[in-house]
C-alpha cells in the first residue's frame, strides 16, 4: 500500500498529493508547520504541538480553516491510514493559492495537508558517540523580523546556516543572534551543563521554544538537576562539561565537540544520558493514542 496524504480534508495517494504552483506556501514561505513524533502509536504531545501551530498561525494573521480537535482527528486518520506504529508527523498549512503579488488577501483558502512517514535526522552512533558542531555565520533571525517563535514555512536562514555546516564537515551549526549571543541550532535548541546545571538560552534570545526543549526541562526540575534559562555565550559553550541539542526530530543527542574544542571528555556526559533515558521514558506514556 503506497502512503496516503492527507489534503484538505481528503486522504490521498502520495503520487496524487499536489498543490498549486500559485500557492503562496511555495511562492514566498507563507504559511506555518509542526513536526510531530508518535513511539508505538502514541503521539507523544500532540495537544501541545497544535497549540504551536494554531499559535504560530494567529501570529501571521492566517486562519487555520479547521479547529484543533479536527485537526487532531486528520492527524490520527492519516496515521492510521498509513498503519505506521512510530512515525514523524508533518502538518502544514498554507496562506493557500493566490496571484503573483504578496498580498495575502488574494489566498481564499489556506492548504492543509498532514503527512506521517518514518524519519531518520541522524545516524545511530551519533547518538552513541556524540556529535560535533560549529558556530557559523549566518546569524538567527531577529524576533523584529521573522519571530523564530513562529515556525513558518520560510527555513532559508536556517538552511544557509546548515549548508555552513555541511560545507565543514559537519551535521549541524550553531547560530548566534544579532548580539553575539547563542540562540540555536538549524534545527534543534541547544543545552549546556556546567558543575550539575542546566544552562539553555531564553525565549528571548530568538529561539524557538521547542517541545521536546520544554519536556527536557521539566526532566531536569523532576530530578533535582538545577535548570537556568539565560543568555549564553560561546565560551560558555566551548567550557561547558557537557552539551546536547533537542528536538522532535532529533529527540536528544549529544554533542562532544564545538568549533574544535573538546566539550568535557569527548563522551556522552552523564546527565545527559541520564535525561536520554528519562525522555524515552516519558515517550512511553505521554501522548495520543491511535
Amino acid at each position: 500500500m503506497g502512503l496516503k496524504i492527507y489534503l484538505n480534508g481528503k486522504l490521498i495517494d502520495k503520487k496524487d498529493a499536489r498543490i498549486s504552483i500559485f500557492d503562496h506556501g511555495l511562492l514566498y514561505g507563507d504559511g506555518v508547520f509542526e513536526g510531530i513524533r508518535s513511539y508505538n502509536r502514541l503521539v507523544f504531545k500532540l495537544n501541545e504541538h497544535i497549540d504551536r501551530l494554531y499559535e504560530s498561525a494567529h501570529t501571521i494573521m492566517l486562519t487555520i480553516p479547521i479547529s484543533k480537535i479536527e485537526m487532531i482527528d486528520a492527524i490520527v486518520r492519516t496515521l492510521k491510514a498509513n498503519n505506521l506504529n512510530d512515525a514523524y508527523i508533518r502538518a502544514v498549512v498554507t496562506r493557500g493559492e493566490g496571484d503573483l503579488g504578496l498580498d495575502p488577501r488574494r489566498c481564499h483558502s489556506p492548504t492543509i495537508f498532514i503527512i506521517t512517514d518514518e524519519i531518520k535526522l541522524y545516524p545511530k552512533e551519533l547518538y552513541e558517540n556524540g556529535l560535533e558542531i560549529i558556530t557559523v555565520p549566518t546569524q538567527r533571525n531577529s524576533p523584529e523580523a521573522v519571530s523564530p517563535r513562529v515556525k513558518s514555512l520560510n527555513y532559508l536562514n536556517n538552511i544557509l546556516a546548515k549548508i555552513e555546516a555541511i560545507n565543514s564537515g559537519v551535521e549541524e551549526a550553531v547560530m548566534l543572534n544579532a548580539q553575539g549571543y547563542v540562540a540555536e541550532c538549524t534545527g534543534d535548541n541547544i543545552f549546556l551543563i556546567k558543575g550539575g546545571r542546566l544552562r539553555t538560552p531564553p525565549p528571548y534570545a530568538g529561539i524557538l521554544k521547542g517541545i521536546t526543549r520544554d519536556c527536557v526541562i521539566g526532566l531536569a526540575k523532576d530530578n533535582k538537576i538545577p535548570v537556568a534559562e539565560e543568555m549564553i555565550t560561546r565560551h560558555d559553550l566551548f567550557n561547558a562539561d557537557e552539551s546536547f541539542l533537542t528536538g522532535t526530530a532529533a529527540e536528544i543527542i549529544p554533542v562532544i565537540k564545538i568549533d574544535g574544542r573538546v566539550i568535557g571528555n569527548g563522551k556522552p556526559g552523564k546527565i545527559t544520558l541520564q535525561l536520554r533515558k528519562g525522555f524515552s521514558n516519558i515517550t512511553k506514556k505521554d501522548g495520543i493514542r491511535y
